[in-house]
């Protein structure tokens, strides 16, 4: 398909759940410019319709019918996880640019089947790891790219979301072949995070359980991590806070300096200190910080826009490619691995969880 260099971005989307009404509150606070939502496909047409009513345009249930009517510049993917991989090969094949929510896909050989078919017909293909571009997130990357910390001693992911047990009650959250738990499903941005800042990591070490919630993956994991720089980290990761979203954090400690990420949503600084203070020390934590309403932040705004922004120039690279988060989904498959195997577990090996992606379960 010949990318569309009219200022108006035709998208289409599919998937009419949960996070299709985020991206419609998105879209419906103007944060978004010179769009035109034309087609919106779900397996529950009802879903569909009420989508589509909001946009006034095609409600579907098939995806190539979808596609071969409105023709979209875009396509967002918001179907449950075990879909991404489906969904995703059909538009690339067809021609159309995609923006997938994560992960990419749950098999790692699949995504990166999708990267080189993408690459093979000139197509964007980007994934919705919106964290990358909070402000606190971006002012701790160009800290770590300068260097500020020095040798970094320990990094540290702390995610206490709460979901009842009613999350779980829907045809595919905490499934093995549709999802994951915890660590896939909502931890997935904060690993992101952490190994874009402080990759690649040489060898994981995890253990998991069910606490409150019942459901066939984990509500609950923890595990260690030794980077190929010789720093260390931790995971603490859980659905089981109560009664509400607690913290989504991340810091990092070296030799240089100390910095904590955290909020709801990896959206405020808390600790910025540093052993050679400089000038913008003393603003980052107001100007860096942001107030967000839900774990899902505010970045996704900004992602959109960048990414209808690159359609209009003609540039087919997203900003968060597919191929920058196959060392994501290397890195969820080696956390489960390790459970699986009962031990520490090489990412090196290219460990792959028998569970995860798994339709036979």
């Amino acid at each position: 398909m010949t990318i569309n260099s009219k200022r108006i971005i035709r998208i289409a989307i599919i998937g009419a759940g949960r996070v299709a009404q985020h991206y419609k509150s998105i879209f419906d606070s103007n944060v978004v410019s010179d769009f035109k939502v034309v087609g919106v496909c779900d397996i529950k047409l009802v879903a569909a319709e009420n989508l589509a009513r909001h946009w006034q345009c095609e409600s579907f249930t098939d995806l190539e019918e979808m596609l071969n009517k409105c023709l979209p510049d875009l396509l967002l993917i918001l179907t449950p996880s075990g879909l991404h991989y489906s969904h995703a090969l059909t538009a690339l094949k067809s021609g159309y640019n995609v923006l997938t929510e994560k992960p990419v896909t749950l098999i790692t050989k699949q995504a990166e089947e999708l990267i080189a078919l993408a690459k093979q017909r000139g197509l964007m293909f980007g994934v919705a790891f919106q964290n990358r571009l909070n402000p606190a997130i971006k002012c701790l990357r160009e800290a770590v790219g300068k260097e500020r910390f020095g040798q970094i001693t320990t990094a540290t992911i702390r995610l206490r979301w709460c979901r009842y047990q009613e999350y779980y009650q829907d045809e595919w959250h905490g499934t093995w072949s549709q999802d994951g738990g915890v660590i896939n499903q909502q931890a997935i941005h904060h690993i992101d995070a952490l190994n874009w800042l402080m990759g690649p990591v040489d060898e994981v070490c995890a253990t998991m359980g069910n606490r409150l919630n019942i459901l066939e993956a984990e509500d609950t994991m923890v595990g260690l991590l030794r980077f190929k720089s010789g720093a260390m980290g931790t995971i603490e990761a859980t659905t089981a806070a109560r009664p509400c979203d607690v913290e989504a954090s991340l810091s990092i400690i070296g030799e240089g300096g100390v910095a904590v990420v955290g909020g709801i949503a990896l959206n405020k600084i808390e600790t910025w200190q540093f052993v050679e203070p400089q000038q913008f020390d003393n603003e980052a934590k107001d100007k860096f910080s942001n107030d967000v309403p839900t774990g899902y932040g505010l970045s996704h705004g900004q992602l959109l826009e960048e990414t209808l922004e690159r359609l209009r120039c003609g540039s087919t690279v997203a900003p968060v490619p597919a191929e920058d988060c196959v060392a994501t989904g290397s890195l969820i498959h080696a956390l489960y691995a390790s459970v699986e195997n009962g031990g520490w577990v090489k990412l090196a090996d290219k460990p792959i969880s028998q569970k995860l992606g798994n339709k036979s379960i």
